[in-house]
């Protein structure tokens, strides 16, 4: 989870703009203490009423927690619950200037009941809709048209959250996926279920659920296998930069323009609630996009916070600091845990050593499908001196020099498959194409690198030597590589 930690530590205060349906989510909480004597339903003695912000507006509520400088374009109606999710808004420093009033629809409001069996225990027991799901008018159109553009002009990233109640046009769409392209900003598109996937063309990606992309592509999804498929066949007849098809506890499947197809899972949740998952989902996507991360990472960080998020009743917000609680929970419950470290606490634990007189080595590599060849390399690796640190290239970095299909395990499940052997003591993920910084920051007694290069040949000899140590070339082990066993594997 190291990783994952530092691109929490790393998110910043990104740009987001976030377009789609306004709406105002109410709860009436109590207790559903018997039967009503007036018809077979449940009777329940509310004690409580709560106001949330739901929809698009519930997205832009995520991102303002999570730390983004957030802007929102939609509309309301002319009503009291209108100007209650405006003030709702400004309360929480959302920029709602682009969020518009529209004289001819109420505002959005989903009201819903929750029960309470023996005062414990809540759960859903109902839900009200007030909408009017018919198109904005063109002249609304055309006002949130322009409202669009320039808001662009101060945005890293843009989040539609269409939730088909009349906002998000084709038209509208369209014009604002166009506008963005020019602008070389990303939008990014959690789609409504069964409409016209055509009006998302262009967008950079989009975050349907099983049954979304299902009825989008005409097939029912049920193997991680059917939602690559889906995922590609959208991001190819769309022309996204990915394609991306949510599976509540099963994660979410990436297949990538780059060739990149893979599933990432998410670990078991206690699921009291799994309203407001796929809007935290997109939060957590779009603001690790807007702050740089590539979609590997933004995905996981997804699961993380979606994951939370269903741990809670109804819409509600996740922090930074609950993310980071929980992958620091996470990492500490890890086989290997306390061996794969961030360079800064990798230094420090390595000075504590150098401080007992023990001596260091070092070795770096993909190890992206661990074998025989690779625990027999780093038994000797070991071998000379006290402690190991394998360097461990991040996905990126592998990518780059494997191609697109690599690696075949994202960086953190290689790095715990690392950290589970006795032989690596450290193992610290780097980004860059050679471990050469690493190298320098580590110090190592001993550089260790495969007989199959010539001391010459390897990155960081002369710096090694330089400070009085030395390089070691360990024994590979015949017939065996990553390779090989992947080619096997495929021909099978």
């Amino acid at each position: 989870m190291t990783d994952l930690i530092d691109l929490v530590h790393r998110l910043g205060r990104p740009r987001v703009l976030v377009v789609g349906d306004v709406m105002l989510d109410r709860y009436v909480w109590g207790n559903a203490e018997r039967i009503s004597q007036e018809a077979p339903v449940i009777l329940l003695r509310a004690d409580r009423r709560e106001e949330r912000l739901g929809g698009a507006s519930s997205v832009a509520t995520m991102l303002a927690a999570l730390g983004a400088e957030t802007s929102l374009v939609g509309v309301v109606g002319p009503d009291a619950d209108g100007l209650r999710s405006r003030q709702m808004l400004s309360d929480l420093g959302i920029d709602a200037d682009g969020v518009r009033t529209d004289a001819n629809r109420p505002t959005t409001v989903k009201e819903r009941y929750i029960g309470r069996a023996q005062a414990k225990h809540p759960q859903q027991m109902i839900r009200v809709d007030y909408e009017d799901r018919s198109a904005l008018d063109a002249a609304v159109e055309r006002d949130l048209a322009a409202v669009l553009e320039a808001k662009l002009r101060a945005t890293d990233i843009v989040l539609v959250s269409d939730y088909d109640k009349g906002v998000c046009t084709p038209g509208l769409l369209q014009n604002l996926i166009a506008a963005a392209k020019a602008r070389g900003v990303r939008v990014i598109a959690d789609p409504t279920r069964g409409g016209d996937y055509a009006k998302y063309r262009g967008c950079a990606s989009m975050t349907p659920n099983r049954l979304e992309a299902g009825l989008a592509v005409g097939r029912t999804i049920e193997t991680h296998a059917d939602a690559l498929r889906a995922a590609a066949d959208l991001r190819d007849r769309l022309g996204l930069e990915a394609g991306i098809v949510t599976l509540d506890k099963d994660g979410m499947a990436l297949a990538h323009g780059d060739g990149r197809s893979v599933v990432f899972p998410t670990r078991p949740r206690q699921v009291y609630d799994i309203t407001g998952a796929g809007d935290m989902v997109m939060a957590t996507l779009g603001l690790a996009l807007a702050a740089g991360a590539d979609y590997d990472p933004a995905i996981r960080l997804a699961n993380v916070a979606g994951g939370l998020e269903v741990e809670k009743i109804g819409v509600a917000t996740v922090s930074r600091e609950e993310i980071l609680a929980d992958l620091f929970r996470t990492a500490e419950r890890a086989p290997g845990a306390g061996k794969s470290l961030p360079l800064p606490q990798l230094l420090t634990e390595l000075d504590r050593r150098r401080q007992a007189g023990q001596r260091v080595a070092f070795t770096n590599g993909c190890f992206d499908v661990l074998h025989a060849g690779h625990v027999q390399y780093l038994h000797e690796a070991r071998a000379q001196a006290d402690c190991l640190v394998v360097g461990l290239n991040s996905d990126a970095s592998v990518r780059h020099l494997k191609g697109p299909t690599r690696p075949v395990n994202a960086a953190d499940a290689r790095a715990l498959v690392l950290a589970g052997l006795q032989d690596v003591d450290y193992v610290c993920v780097f980004a860059e194409a050679t471990p050469l910084a690493l190298i320098r920051a580590v110090r190592p007694d001993v550089l260790v690198k495969g007989a199959d290069y010539r001391k010459d040949e390897v990155v960081g000899a002369d710096v090694v030597e330089a400070a009085g140590g030395r390089v070691h070339l360990a024994g590979l082990r015949p017939g065996v590589s990553t390779t090989t066993i992947i080619d096997r594997m495929r021909a099978a």
